[in-house]
């Protein structure tokens, strides 16, 4: 890889924008695709499914064999509550390889007894959430089923372009919640993207099955394409 290659594809990572580069295997000639070339790049087809996966790999393309080499920023899980629920998501989101932040203000939930291992945040979202530059490699979770907590970060999420964004309750608490997020100045688009009740309908009970049923939800938005994605809600 040439030295300006490499370092056009730092400043890619480091500002978190997934990038490819393209090697003709035969010629072994490369080039750097960004995000905002991607649409209009021949290949957009092709980029889009490695960057869904997150695989790089082969593919051949009017007789020609290119490798695609898929640098994506490391997924996010923000997840407001620490409670039963996040115990248990947190984990689960882990060993998916997300890196996970629980962000709750009542340090009697937030502690480090409760959740080893876990970056917490004992703040309001209003002083936590800013800090984390949450961006469209971030799935958000809402939690703690208390508006004062939930409803503030709901909305700092829907400035963001989370790629999933959730809430525990049903669909009564749902209706109520979206009342009052559109009292404060948010639109029907943006309560339309919240997955509630949150996580696929797995029959979950527990606190574990709904963490599972939760993950499962997050994975298909991350990785199924649109068309499944729709099917499947």
């Amino acid at each position: 890889m040439k030295l300006e290659t490499l370092t056009e594809l730092n400043a890619e990572r480091a500002a978190r924008r997934p990038a490819i580069v393209v090697t003709d295997v035969a010629s072994g000639e490369q080039r750097l695709v960004k995000l905002k070339d991607f649409a209009a790049d021949p290949l957009r087809d092709e980029f889009d499914k490695a960057l869904r996966m997150g695989k790089s790999g082969m593919v051949e393309v009017s007789g020609k064999k290119l490798f695609l080499n898929v640098y994506a920023p490391t997924a996010r899980l923000v997840v407001i509550g620490a409670v039963h629920i996040s115990q248990a998501l947190a984990p689960i989101a882990q060993a998916l390889g997300y890196d996970v932040t629980i962000v709750d203000p009542r340090t009697a939930f937030a502690s480090p007894e409760r959740f080893p291992d876990v970056p917490l945040i004992a703040e309001w979202p209003d002083v936590a959430l800013p800090p984390l530059n949450i961006d469209p490699y971030t799935a958000f979770v809402a939690l703690t089923h208390d508006p004062k907590i939930d409803d503030p970060a709901l909305l700092h999420a829907f400035q963001c372009d989370c790629f999933y964004i959730g809430a525990l309750g049903s669909r009564k608490t749902h209706g109520k919640r979206g009342e009052r997020l559109r009292a404060q100045g948010a639109k029907d688009a943006d309560i339309a993207r919240i997955h509630a009740p949150i996580g696929l309908a797995i029959g979950a009970v527990s606190p574990s099955e709904i963490a599972v049923s939760i993950m499962a939800e997050i994975t298909a938005a991350l990785r199924l394409p649109r068309a499944e994605k729709e099917a499947a809600a």
